[in-house]
């Protein structure tokens, strides 16, 4: 038995920087993560993807994000349960909580924090004839590493913010960027939307709007693919890569049997503190919902400081949590 005054399920940016906000208030964590290393989305899907919304870094690679928040966390000594999911929620007599892994692994905790992203994840694909023929082989649905499409042809296809990203960072490395995308607008942020027009207008990438994916073709590699517009036109290219960024699957897994109230598969929380329809039970980041949501890291950030200020009253129900300010030298401190 692993015991921890919380437990936060879920180790990805915002699950790791809940593990700082609770060390400030001197408690300790523990999390589990069904992925065998911490980071969820950004180490898993796109490690090398530029984000440019993290405060005071204009950009930062996903994965320097997540490993300058395992840095952030280390003085408070977090441990680690990976590659294990968590399968079963038992409430305790005095309202803490056991819970229990794929593997048995048993954590005692008296606060749960759920921190899955979106949980159990898997890519939307296109629908294509023989798309599973090409996965592996010209077809990718995630850059892992941008080197890998360095002098190719590559082909996005996606409106949202990842296929914009990834179509402004990959038009300085590979040999030629085409953005397919079925709407004449983008989903995404619309500075990044005019970057990619801008692109575009100076023959920089190849940028063709309401139009689809039709059929993809090759050998033992991919080699082309066809498009259809709306007025079924048909357009063929030349092609080493497609990276089709539809979005991701969600599903909550064993979490939808907990009691919580969901909402088209997000947890709906309490924006006072975030905390869900059970006692003790917490939902941050992308996992939850609530009127005005933004689905970015640091709403989740956000999120993390306020719901551990809540948390403490179950960690040390006879401490009240409150700060005195003093005066030195006419400045103010702690």
């Amino acid at each position: 038995m692993i015991n921890t005054d919380i437990c936060i399920i879920g180790a990805g940016p915002v699950g790791l920087f809940a593990v700082f906000e609770a060390g400030l208030l001197k408690m300790r964590c523990h999390l589990i993560d069904a992925l065998p290393q911490v980071g969820g989305q950004l180490s898993e899907i796109y490690p090398q993807k530029p984000i440019y919304d993290i405060p005071g870094y204009p950009e930062v690679k996903a994965q320097e994000l997540v490993d300058n928040l395992m840095d952030q966390i280390k003085p408070f000594n977090p441990t680690f349960t990976l590659g294990e999911r968590v399968d079963h929620l038992a409430k305790q007599d005095d309202g803490s909580f056991i819970i229990t892994t794929s593997d048995k692994t048993k954590v005692h905790a008296q606060v749960v924090v759920i921190a899955g992203g979106l949980g159990c994840f898997e890519p939307r694909k296109p629908v294509l004839e023989n798309l599973e023929q090409f996965e592996g082989k010209g077809v990718n649905y995630m850059v892992k590493n941008p080197e890998t499409f360095r002098d190719k042809k590559v082909v996005i296809a996606g409106g949202g913010d990842s296929a914009l990203d990834w179509t402004i960072y990959l038009a300085n490395l590979a040999e030629r960027v085409t953005l397919v995308h079925r709407n004449e607008t983008f989903r995404g942020a619309p500075d990044s939307a005019a970057k990619v027009f801008d692109l575009a207008n100076n023959g920089k990438i190849d940028l063709i709007l309401s139009a689809n994916l039709k059929e993809i073709n090759g050998g033992e590699h991919l080699e082309s693919l066809k498009l259809e517009t709306k007025t079924k036109e048909e357009i063929t290219i030349d092609v080493d890569y497609l990276i089709p960024l539809f979005g991701l699957s969600p599903k909550l897994g064993p979490i939808a049997d907990w009691g919580l109230s969901i909402d088209k598969n997000a947890i709906e929380v309490d924006t006072k503190d975030y905390s869900t329809g059970v006692e003790r039970i917490y939902a941050i980041g992308d996992i939850n919902t609530y009127e005005g949501k933004l689905k970015l890291i640091l709403c989740g950030f956000h999120e993390a400081a306020i719901m551990m200020h809540s948390a403490f009253k179950y960690v040390y129900p006879d401490q009240k949590l409150s700060f005195k300010y003093t005066t030195v030298n006419g400045v103010n401190a702690f």
